[in-house]
C-alpha cells in the first residue's frame, strides 16, 4: 500500500511482532522478501513473499531444548544481543542464525531453495559452538558464503570464521585458528572485513578487558588480500591469531577513555585509502567523534566534533547508542561523515581530504527516511521507540523493516505489559525516486 504522504514509499504489513523489548530483526531481499523476527510470544518467526504478492507466508522454525537457560532455541527472552540474521547461498538455500548470547550456536538451514517452511536446526562444524554470540554472514570476492561469530564471552573470547562449501553442502573452517584472540584475557569487538576499492579486505576492532563496556581500548586495524593472510597497514605480516600485542594500533586509548564498540566504522576516501571514524573522550573528558587515516607511514587521528557533553557509558548489558557516527563516504565530491545524537541533533561534516580538517558542519536530518517514519503511531506505550532496519547486503538500501518497541534496557524485562507491535516492510520506489 502506498503512503499518501510519500507516494515513493510503499508499506507491506507482515503481522504482529514482539514489542516489549528491542532486538534487531532482519530483512533479506533476493528472489523474494525474507524476514526473520520474534512474534508476540517471543518465538522465532520467518516470513516471505514474492515482490508481486501482497500476502506473507509465515513459518515458525523449531529448535532444541537448552537446559542451561531453560528454554527452546526458537524462544528468546529480553536480551538485545539476540538479533537475527539471514543469508541465501548460491543454490538458493536459506541460512538463519541468531538468538544467542553466550549460548549454543543457533543455526537453521532450509531443506530446499527458498523454503521457509522446512528450516532445520543443526550445527555448523560442531566445534567451539557451545558459547556463541554475534553471528554474521557475508560473502567473499567469489561470492562464497562466510560466517563469523564469537566463541566465549565479553572480556574472554575469540572470533571464528567459517566458509560454506557449496559442493559438499557443509560448513568448514575458513581459518584453522581464530582471526582475533584474547587468549582468555580479553576479547575483540570487530567490524566485519570490508572490501575496499583497492581489492583488499580491511578490518577494524577494539579490545575489551571485562564484560563492562568502559573497558574497551586499543582501536586496531588489519588488511588482507584473501581473508587468509593478514598484514598491518604497511604490509608487515601478522601471525594468526591476531592479539593485542600484534595488532596495528590506530588509537591507543586506554580503558575508560571512551572507545565504544558500537561507534567504530571504516570507509574510504576518493583515493581508496581506508579512513576510520570512532567515539572517544577528549582531554576534558567530553565525547567527541574522531577520524583516522594513515599519513606519512603512521596512523594520524583528529577530532571532528566540538561537543560539550559526555556519553558516560559503563557496566554490563546492552545499552542504547547516544552517539552514532557513520563510516566516511564521498558525497557531492567531498569526504563526509554523518552523526546522530540521543538529544535529537544530527548532521554531517564535510572534510578536507588532504589533512582531514572539517570544512563545514551541516545540521540536517541524515536518517534514511523522512522524519515521519521515526515517529511512533502504534500507541503501544509512552516509552516505545521506532525501530527501522535497512535490508541486508545492499547499499544504498531500497527496503526497510519498521516496528515499534520498548527501548534497550540492559537485557532485562521491563515489567510492562504491552500489546503486540506491527511489523512492516517499507519500500522505496527506485524507478520514480529522482533524488
Amino acid at each position: 500500500m502506498s503512503d499518501p504522504k510519500n507516494p515513493l514509499i510503499t508499506e507491506s504489513v507482515i503481522g504482529e511482532c514482539c514489542a516489549d523489548f528491542t532486538v534487531d530483526y532482519c530483512l533479506l531481499v533476493q528472489d523474494k522478501f525474507y524476514v526473520a523476527y520474534y512474534n508476540h510470544d517471543h518465538c522465532l518467526t520467518v516470513a516471505s513473499r514474492l515482490p508481486q504478492e501482497e500476502c506473507w507466508q509465515i513459518s515458525h522454525p523449531l529448535g532444541e531444548w537448552l537446559p542451561e537457560v531453560q528454554r527452546f532455541m526458537h524462544q528468546t527472552e529480553y536480551d538485545s544481543h539476540n538479533y537475527l540474521t539471514l543469508a541465501i547461498d548460491s543454490l538458493g538455500y536459506i541460512h538463519l542464525s541468531g538468538n544467542m548470547h553466550k549460548d549454543k550456536l543457533v543455526y537453521f538451514r532450509s531443506a530446499g531453495p527458498g523454503d521457509i517452511h522446512h528450516l532445520v536446526q543443526q550445527p555448523m562444524t560442531g566445534l567451539r559452538e557451545e558459547s556463541t554470540t554475534y553471528p554474521l554472514f557475508f560473502t567473499d570476492a567469489r561470492g562464497e558464503l562466510l560466517f563469523r561469530y564469537r566463541d566465549g564471552e565479553s572480556g574472554n573470547g575469540d572470533d571464528i570464521y567459517n566458509r560454506w562449501n557449496s559442493q559438499s553442502q557443509r560448513w568448514q573452517r575458513l581459518l584453522e585458528q581464530p582471526l582475533l584472540s584474547g587468549h582468555g584475557l580479553r576479547n575483540a569487538y570487530a567490524r566485519l572485513p570490508v572490501a575496499g576499492p583497492d581489492g583488499m579486505w580491511h578490518m577494524i576492532w577494539m579490545w575489551r578487558e571485562t564484560p563492562h563496556c568502559e573497558t574497551n581500548h586499543s582501536l586496531s586495524y588489519a588488511r588482507s588480500a584473501d581473508l587468509l593472510n593478514w598484514t598491518r597497514h604497511d604490509g608487515q605480516p601478522l601471525t594468526l591469531p591476531i592479539t593485542l600485542e600484534s595488532g596495528d594500533l590506530i588509537d591507543g586509548a586506554l580503558p575508560g577513555e571512551g572507545l565504544i564498540n558500537m561507534s567504530q566504522n571504516l570507509g574510504f576516501d576518493s583515493k581508496g585509502n581506508p579512513v576510520v571514524t570512532y567515539h572517544r573522550y577528549d582531554a576534558a573528558g567530553n565525547s567527541q567523534a574522531w577520524i583516522a587515516r594513515v599519513e606519512a607511514g603512521r596512523w594520524h587521528t583528529r577530532p571532528l566534533s566540538q561537543w560539550h557533553f559526555r556519553w558516560d557509558f559503563r557496566g554490563m548489558g546492552s545499552i542504547p547508542a547516544d552517539v552514532i557516527i557513520s563510516a566516511p563516504f564521498i558525497s557531492e565530491g567531498d569526504l563526509s561523515v554523518s552523526f546522530t545524537l540521543a538529544d535529537g541533533r544530527s548532521g554531517r561534516w564535510r572534510i578536507a581530504e588532504d589533512d582531514l580538517r572539517v570544512i563545514a558542519t551541516e545540521n540536517a536530518h541524515v536518517q534514511a527516511l523522512s522524519a515521519d517514519y521515526y515517529r511512533c503511531h502504534q500507541h503501544l506505550h509512552p516509552q516505545a521507540e521506532v525501530q527501522l532496519i535497512p535490508e541486508l547486503y545492499r547499499q544504498p538500501p531500497a527496503h526497510f523493516l519498521r516496528w515499534e518497541a520498548l527501548p534497550i534496557q540492559r537485557d532485562t524485562a521491563s515489567g510492562l505489559a504491552l500489546k503486540a507491535g506491527t511489523l512492516s516492510v517499507l519500500s522505496i520506489d527506485q524507478h520514480n525516486n529522482k533524488e
